[in-house]
């Protein structure tokens, strides 16, 4: 929650759960299971937030269980401002006990959403060593031992469960599966062949067991071919896995090839197949030395293989880190389009997409069965695999769709989001962090740009999964795999995103939504002069980038509007068809 005159920076990520708070005593709003933990007797007083946009404010700083929280002490109403603790990333001391001039002793926290924030403390009243040490144990609970707030957080919701949303046997039957080609397969009970795979999964009906469990020794992670969607009409399939453990020697399986074989004689008339490898060749060729590598077009009977050169976690990490310095806390408008093209962030952005428009060319129109992988299957591969998906089904473009969407090809195939965004881990400078599912949103976003109509949720749904991504108040996108979320019993001891969004949906519906003209195959164009920077999440705490009308509460006006007319034409159309019954009815009596 913020509270601040209309010029000032952008609203706080978290003001969707703003309803769900009750005030404390000490005038801090505070969510279910929520306490404090600087009251206000412990509070932090004379603290002065060093606002880039609006200056020095003084004010006092508390801390609870779930967020930081600052109140200005003039202002009518006045300031506040609140930082969910999960979305802190490193927090740094400024300045020591002998440090001289104004403001020049206090905090820096760094954000993982784009900003970071900064306090100054007075140094005589030894308040900074207090709000750091608390800082450190709150904000990285797992670090200090202890549990992460969603185990904490347990408000109930209106509606159905959002860890119901999801079952992984209904999505398949959804696809008409099992058929003659594909069976489903529960070899993964207790997780035995892939700990980073779901218990249920989908392979050709033709591979036994044991060939699944050879294969599983030569793919990376054991991380097998498995099916992630099946074309209605030409039975084209999209499976993922990861790379094989080729090696310098160029090593062989023949239940692999015989897999991927099955796989292409799934797809009947077809006599090729496409395997799509996500890497830069040269990555691919350099796994080689450490064991992987790739398939051997000689080697796979029907194969065709192509490199996509998408980069690593590493090059993603920081092109994010450039994004993050030109666009907070201040602008440069002269440079500006030379600074964001040394992000490289757009460029990235487009050549993912790309892919994924070339995948479902291959399998919409070529009628071709298409293999994904990266290195280990579990970054770059869903994000092919689910911007592919949700341009082939329009399924995955309404909410229930893309809340599925995610679930399946992210959480349950093991992206490893604890991992990749360090959730209540200390260690900011872990070299395995990266935005990859930030790059997923970000590419989806933009394909709502060119087919508004075609998405039944808003950017605001967008905006709310990012903002959850981070704050660790869901349970949804915690852990690296299902057997971590399962041990950890996540499903039945913290909430889901999902219950939330659900219990509201209407927040997030797109108004301009027209399913009767969007049900086909959507071909964005991946282009650098289509690409955009999303500047309403990007660059949102900057108050010159915040439009003067809420596009949030427009939308929301939008949608009521067409309710309305939808409803007045439904009335219309049961006018016209009761004049029509009494006009026949008046003709047969006549006769």
């Amino acid at each position: 929650m913020t509270t601040e005159p209309p010029s000032a920076e952008s609203e706080q990520e978290l003001k969707n759960v703003h309803d769900l708070t009750q005030s404390s005593d000490s005038g801090v709003p505070l969510l279910v299971g929520e306490r404090l933990v600087l009251g206000a007797e412990g509070a932090a007083k004379d603290v002065t937030y060093l606002c880039p946009y609006l200056g020095p404010m003084r004010g006092q700083l508390l801390l609870t269980t779930y967020k930081l929280y600052f109140q200005a002490s003039e202002g009518d109403p006045p300031f506040c401002m609140d930082v969910p603790l999960g979305v802190i990333s490193r927090i740094d001391k400024i300045g020591g006990a002998t440090s001289k001039g104004q403001n020049s002793y206090g905090l820096e926290i760094h954000c993982k959403d784009m900003r970071n924030v900064r306090f100054a403390f007075k140094q005589e009243k030894h308040s900074r060593r207090l709000v750091y040490e608390k800082l450190q144990t709150f904000a990285f609970p797992l670090t200090a031992g202890k549990k992460l707030f969603a185990f904490q957080f347990q408000q109930e919701f209106d509606g159905p469960n959002g860890w119901d949303i999801y079952d992984a046997e209904k999505e398949l039957q959804r696809q008409s599966l099992p058929t003659e080609y594909w069976k489903i397969s529960h070899i993964n009970k207790g997780y035995t062949v892939c700990e980073t795979y779901p218990e249920v999964f989908a392979v050709p009906s033709c591979v036994t067991d044991e060939q699944i469990h050879q294969v599983a020794t030569y793919r990376s992670r054991a991380r097998i071919p498995v099916l992630s969607w099946i074309h209605p009409d030409n039975h084209a399939s999209l499976t993922r896995c990861s790379q094989p453990m080729a090696g310098t020697l160029n090593k062989r399986s023949r239940d692999d090839e015989n897999m991927l074989l099955a796989i292409r004689n799934a797809t009947p008339g077809s006599h090729r197949y496409c395997i799509v490898d996500a890497r830069p060749k040269i990555n691919a060729v350099a796994n080689m030395a450490r064991g992987g590598g790739y398939e051997s077009e000689d080697a796979y009977e029907g194969c065709e293989l192509y490199f996509m050169d998408i980069a690593n976690i590493h090059v993603m990490r920081e092109s994010l880190k450039k994004m993050k310095d030109i666009c907070y806390p201040h602008v440069d408008d002269d440079r500006w389009f030379l600074n964001l093209e040394s992000t490289h962030w757009l460029e990235h952005i487009k050549g993912i997409l790309s892919c994924a428009v070339r995948i479902v060319d291959i399998m919409e129109r070529c009628r071709t069965s298409v293999v994904i992988h990266c290195s280990d299957g579990w970054d770059r591969t869903a994000q092919l695999s689910g911007l592919a998906m949700l341009l082939m089904d329009s399924y995955y473009r309404t909410i229930e769709g893309f809340e599925v969407l995610i679930e399946k090809e992210w959480i349950s195939f093991g992206h490893k989001f604890q991992q990749r965004y360090g959730h209540g881990d200390a260690k900011h400078s872990d070299e395995q962090r990266a935005p990859i599912f930030l790059q997923f949103i970000d590419a989806v976003w933009q394909i709502t740009q060119q087919f508004p109509c075609a998405f039944e949720f808003n950017d605001y749904f967008l905006m709310t999964i990012l903002d959850h991504l981070y704050s660790c108040l869901f349970g949804t996108f915690l852990c690296n795999s299902d057997q971590q979320r399962k041990k950890e019993q996540i499903s039945d001891k913290t909430v889901s995103l999902w219950t939330f969004v659900n219990s509201r949906k209407r927040e997030y519906v797109n108004p301009l939504y027209s399913p009767e003209l969007h049900n086909h195959v959507l071909f964005p164009v991946a282009s650098m002069r289509r690409m955009k920077l999303w500047t309403s999440y990007y660059m949102r705490w900057n108050p010159r980038f915040r439009p003067q009308e809420s596009e949030h509460e427009r939308n929301k006006e939008l949608f009521l509007l067409c309710e309305l007319l939808r409803e007045k034409v439904a009335g219309l159309q049961k006018e016209v068809e009761d004049k029509a019954s009494a006009t026949s009815v008046s003709a047969t009596v006549q006769i």
